[in-house]
């Protein structure tokens, strides 16, 4: 049976289109996933994120256990900073993509996806060595994203500016959000759209207040409500890779892009021996822009003459840039401005392969 979030009356009482998504009730979209996704490009948009999972480690170990968990290096991140990485299985396949948040001396906030959480959280628990302490804070935590260009503007009507945190992937802990009687709230500078803009983390019984107060102050900066289909078209626009479509337990990180959060100087990290061991990256996800008639979705065979050279991860029409795009793992050795086929339904669309991001604001 799904579950659902705190604000699950909120979507229903604005109309929201209820699918169910990871385990959750969410709403699929509300105007409409074109006006949705235009409003964050070129205003605001708020979305519902508390599906994602939110996990505490603590203690003098904890940053050793991180740092041998994830494949990104940890040393040197700083109080109120955030890092991306991807967290391995011994064969250096993906378990999820992740934000790792420094709270304290010895204190980590871990943001996982929400179809991940409860396997991430068995994983994690698993590994842990030393003093550590584990805590899944997921049940009890909301996450609201406001993003698009008018998203600062917006908060400053609520809170005070300096709190607001000016670096991207970095966060202000115990923010006072000036709504109802005032909500304490970690306010961290980062998003899945490619805009610029917020995620904002606050006890679960405040969250309805805090979503109607967001709503009703964002009115003037054309702020509306967003559900999962614009999150998934804005994040395909920026190219932003998605968990169980570019990367999976069978794809290392290194073959779908993200070296750069792989630290392969670190001492060792789960994984590590298994990507050293299969060497240069023999596939590679890249942009395929759709030239022929027609969208290519995920899992399309992608060609070159009669030779299959991969498939679609993910693909859509992108209303921003007005055209159908697609990521790909394709072979390694295929260049940027060659021209592909994918099979969609048995029908060949011609795709030529061109750089990422596809949009950049």
């Amino acid at each position: 049976m799904e579950k659902k979030t705190p604000l699950y009356d909120a979507h229903v009482a604005l109309g929201g289109k209820i699918v169910p998504f990871a385990g959750y009730l969410l709403p699929v979209q509300y105007s409409g996933v074109i006006a949705e996704h235009m409003a964050v490009r070129q205003q605001a948009g708020l979305f519902d994120v508390s599906h994602m999972g939110e996990i505490w480690l603590s203690g003098k170990d904890a940053l050793a256990n991180i740092n041998r968990l994830m494949t990104n290096d940890f040393t040197s991140l700083a109080i109120g900073r955030v890092r991306y990485s991807p967290m391995c299985n011994e064969q250096g396949g993906v378990i999820d993509d992740l934000l790792v948040y420094r709270m304290g001396e010895e204190n980590y906030l871990i943001v996982v996806n929400a179809s991940n959480r409860e396997k991430d959280a068995a994983w994690i628990s698993s590994h842990l060595e030393g003093e550590v302490q584990f805590c899944d804070a997921s049940d009890e935590t909301a996450q609201i994203a406001l993003q698009g260009p008018n998203a600062q503007a917006i908060l400053e009507t609520v809170c005070s500016p300096e709190e607001i945190p000016q670096k991207y992937y970095s966060f202000t802990n115990d923010v006072c959000i000036k709504i109802g009687d005032g909500i304490r709230c970690c306010v961290s500078r980062t998003g899945y759209t490619g805009e610029d803009g917020f995620e904002l983390y606050c006890d679960a019984k405040d969250a309805r207040t805090l979503w109607d107060g967001l709503l009703e102050a964002g009115k003037a900066f054309g702020l509306i409500p967003c559900g999962l289909g614009a999150r998934d078209t804005l994040r395909l626009e920026a190219a932003m890779p998605l968990y169980g479509h570019e990367m999976d337990d069978t794809v290392t990180p290194l073959e779908t892009g993200l070296q750069f959060a792989v630290k392969m100087g670190k001492p060792d990290f789960i994984g590590k021996a298994a990507m050293e061991q299969k060497g240069e990256p023999a596939i590679r996800r890249v942009g395929l822009k759709v030239t022929g008639r027609g969208i290519v979705r995920e899992h399309c065979p992608v060609w070159l003459g009669k030779k299959q050279v991969g498939h679609s991860t993910s693909g859509t029409h992108c209303p921003y840039l007005g055209g159908a795009y697609a990521m790909a793992l394709i072979d390694a050795d295929i260049a940027d401005g060659t021209v592909l086929e994918a099979d969609v339904r048995g029908r060949r669309v011609a795709c030529e392969v061109i750089p990422l991001p596809f949009y950049k604001r």
